[in-house]
Formats: C-alpha cells, structure tokens, sequence
C-alpha cells in the first residue's frame, strides 16, 4: 500500500501514529503565572541533544480558553519552565485521566489524586516519586505546519532519578517498565532490553 497524506489513506484510521512507534510518553507538568498547576501527557516527545541536554514536546491541538495550544503550552509560555515526569507501567490509568480536555483551571494533579512535589531549579510541580523528572527551562517554542501544531524545546537543568531506579551504577527502566504509545489507542511497556555494540565500540 502506498497513499500520499494529503489525498487519504481510505483506512477505517489513520495509521501514521501505529507506524512510528514506540513513542516515549512525557508527562508534563507546568504551573501558570497565576500559580495554577497543570499536569498532561503527550506522546510527541523525546531527548534531542546531549550538551546542554534538551528534550522536546509537540502540542497538536487547542482549547478554546486559551489563546493558542492546550493548557501545557500556555502555561509554560507564561513562565519558562516545565517538567518531563517519566511514565511508569503502573501508572498508566493516572497518565490517562490526566488527558482529559479539563478546564484551564482544573488541577489534573488534584482531580486525578497524584501526589504533587515541587522541584528544585524551577517554580514547577512535578509527580512525586516518578522513576524520573526533567526539569526544563523553555529554550523556545517552535510553530510547525498545521492550524495547531507547536513544539516546545526546553534545556534540562536538574534531574530526578529514583533510588530504586539505580542498579550498579546505571538507570534501570526494567524496575518500573516505562509505558509508551503505540497507534489507535494502544500502548506498550518496555520489560526486556538488550545490549547491541557498534562498529566503533572497543
């Protein structure tokens, strides 16, 4: 099969999500300039760079409160942070009630019942005991093609690692099978990993 986006794919749905995957999952958590929280998922994310590091996040949808983007984008072109909370497997049912199209005044921390803890480089909430949490300062906010779609590029500067999480020396996802999105309405954790060397490696 081969179809050209801009003419259809005839499909009962569309399958572009189901063929890049998996995809990481950032749950990001902002806080507006009027001190409300704000906590949602989003599953165009990803690191993007080493030195500084930096992650992105792309916002494809708006709200009718608010002048552009969802509420995550909103609050965070107020104030210039964020935070990444990493995703565990068991909490995939809270990462997905935090999805909702809330009002902007609703905090997802408190209507889904996670515990809040505050960071420490940034005036952000973060998801208390999350295997790990970025904590970002806003490096910019690009406006890709499309009404809606935006991606918010941030520099990491603290990061939150479980204790439990650490196993000889080294960040082990195996102890909390971090969840990730699939297409449709499917999802995936990872349990098993392997180790491939490359060509250069000693």
């Amino acid at each position: 099969m081969f179809y050209r986006p801009h003419e259809g794919h005839g499909l009962p749905h569309n399958p572009f999500n189901a063929i890049v995957t998996p995809r990481p999952i950032g749950w990001i958590s902002s806080r507006g300039a009027d001190g409300s929280d704000n906590l949602a998922p989003y599953s165009f994310f990803n690191a993007i760079a080493y030195t500084p590091p930096q992650v992105m996040f792309a916002s494809t949808s708006d709200k009718p409160d608010r002048p552009r983007g969802k509420d995550s984008l909103g609050n965070i072109e107020e104030t210039g942070v964020f935070c990444v909370n990493i995703v565990e497997f068991s909490a995939f049912q809270a990462m997905s009630d935090t999805s909702g199209a809330y009002e902007r005044e609703v905090d997802e921390f408190a209507r889904v019942g996670i515990e809040k803890a505050q960071c420490r480089e940034i005036d952000c909430p973060m998801v208390a005991g999350a295997p790990a949490a970025l904590e970002c300062r806003l490096v910019e906010v690009v406006k890709l093609r499309g009404p809606s779609n935006y991606m918010a590029i941030g520099e990491v500067v603290g990061v939150h690692m479980r204790d439990d999480c650490l196993k000889d020396g080294a960040f082990d996802i195996t102890t909390f099978q971090p969840l990730a999105r699939l297409g449709y309405r499917d999802y995936t954790r990872v349990a098993e990993v392997f180790t491939l060397k490359r060509p250069d490696d000693a």
